[in-house]
């Protein structure tokens, strides 16, 4: 499952029309907005990044919409595959799991994974 946030940009003055289409819209769930500067939060989901790219390529289509562009994404496969490089110790250094280091003698140079510690 992948989540995204879209910030969607309107004239003010037609925040109203574009709210009526967006919050009851199957496509897309309405979270925020601020008719002073005519921007809306919304989010979408879908089982792949396709399925995200519909939804927006569908919101900017939304008659008065001046903008609508993706700010954050969220993918539960991607977070899945990272919790188990952790669980493995496949990213973590060794230096870092050691007890016998104390954490003041570690001197950080920037990516520690092009170091050989």
């Amino acid at each position: 499952m992948n989540i995204s946030s879209i910030v969607v940009q309107v004239l003010p003055k037609y925040i109203d029309d574009v709210l009526e289409v967006l919050q009851n819209a199957e496509f897309c769930d309405y979270h925020f907005h601020d008719k002073n500067i005519g921007k809306i939060i919304v989010t979408v989901e879908g089982e792949s990044v396709d399925d995200e790219i519909r939804n927006l390529k569908v919101i900017q289509s939304v008659q008065h919409v001046i903008a609508a562009d993706m700010m954050m994404s969220y993918s539960e496969d991607e977070l899945d595959a990272e919790i188990k490089k952790l669980e493995n110790g496949a990213v973590v250094p060794p230096m870092l799991n050691d007890d016998t280091i104390k954490a003041s003698d570690i001197v950080y140079n920037g990516d520690l994974r092009k170091k050989n510690l």
